[in-house]
């Protein structure tokens, strides 16, 4: 894993389009990880990626606040989905919140992401409500935590 750098927005804007792309049709319009402006959280070291033998396989946009982290993204290139590296993003999200100190990561999905509801569930994370997407109207997002553990 490493924090991504200006030089790499192109690639993390191509990977978060065609991880999502699936989403598309299914919502009637992009996800809001493939409209998002990645370069402030670039610079601001939010964006970490996931190299395989020097290609880009997946990344985390991972957001420190005072008394959580809060994931914004997770997304996994086509050609290496299947391989469980979503669940070592996650658990790349755990260690960061570990050495942050703060006690907690927070998500929050489309309520139409089952698969991907259920895949946070089974890693520990548990709903905590619903609610109208802000930016979307007539989407509705599932926000999620997961308590960290402080001794990895």
């Amino acid at each position: 894993m490493r924090l991504a750098r200006l030089d790499d927005l192109a690639a993390v804007v191509a990977l978060s389009a065609n991880a999502y792309a699936p989403y598309t049709p299914i919502f009637g319009g992009p996800p809001v990880p493939v409209t998002e402006d990645y370069a402030p959280r670039i610079e601001r070291g939010e964006v970490w990626l996931l190299e395989e033998d020097s290609n880009l396989a997946g990344l985390i946009v991972l957001e420190h606040h005072p008394d959580h982290a809060m994931i914004f993204s997770v997304a996994v290139a086509p050609a290496f989905q299947g391989r469980k590296l979503g669940i070592r993003l996650l658990g790349f999200a755990d260690e960061q919140a570990r050495s942050w100190g703060v006690p907690e990561v927070r998500l929050y999905t489309n309520s139409r992401m089952e698969r991907n509801i259920a895949l946070y569930s089974a890693y520990g994370y548990r709903e905590t409500g619903r609610r109208p997407n802000p930016y979307r109207p007539g989407w509705i997002l599932v926000d999620m935590v997961k308590t960290v553990d402080r001794a990895a």
